[in-house]
C-alpha cells in the first residue's frame, strides 16, 4: 500500500463487499441460462435439492423466508413438476417436502451453468488475480459462515 492510500473503515469495505456480492449474485443467477424459476424458487429447488427430504418448517428457517410465502413458492415448484410435498407420517400437521426427477435435474442443470460461468470469468483473469482470489476465499467462507450464524 502506498503512502497516499488510506486504508478503508469497515464500514467502506461492508459497503463495497455489499455491492460485490450482489452484483456477482446477480451475474451468476443471469448465467443460469433462461428459466421460468423466480431466484426465490431457483434457491428452494437448490436447498430440497441437495438436502432431499426436508420439513417444512426446517426449509423456512433454512432459507430465512415466512411460512406463507414458503408456501406459495412450493405450490409453485409442486405445479411445476419439480417437488413433491407430502404429509408427515407421525405428525400429519407437518408436511415434508422432496425434489422429483425433474426437479434434481433442473437443479443441476442450473448449477452447471452458473459453474460454467464462473470458470469462464476466473478463467479470464490472469495467474496473479487468480492466486490472490484462491487465497481470499478461506475469509470470504468464514465471512459467508458468520453472517449465517447471527441471531436473527
Amino acid at each position: 500500500m502506498s503512502v497516499t492510500e488510506t486504508i478503508p473503515t469497515t464500514s467502506e469495505l461492508a459497503a463495497r463487499m455489499r455491492t460485490i456480492v450482489g452484483r456477482m449474485s446477480r451475474g451468476v443467477r443471469q448465467a443460469g441460462g433462461q428459466t421460468d424459476l423466480s431466484p426465490s424458487q431457483s434457491e428452494v429447488l437448490g436447498t430440497v435439492a441437495r438436502r432431499g427430504d426436508v420439513r417444512l418448517s426446517e426449509l423456512a428457517s433454512i432459507e430465512g423466508i415466512n411460512p406463507t410465502l414458503l408456501s406459495r413458492i412450493i405450490g409453485k415448484l409442486e405445479t411445476a413438476g419439480l417437488l413433491v410435498r407430502e404429509a408427515d407420517p407421525d405428525d400429519r400437521r407437518a408436511a415434508h417436502v422432496l425434489p422429483t426427477a425433474k426437479g434434481r435435474k433442473r437443479y443441476e442443470q442450473i448449477r452447471s451453468e452458473r459453474t460454467d460461468a464462473l470458470t469462464m470469468a476466473i478463467e479470464a483473469l490472469d495467474e496473479q488475480e487468480q492466486q490472490a482470489l484462491a487465497a481470499a476465499l478461506p475469509v470470504l467462507e468464514a465471512l459467508a459462515d458468520s453472517l449465517r450464524q447471527r441471531p436473527a
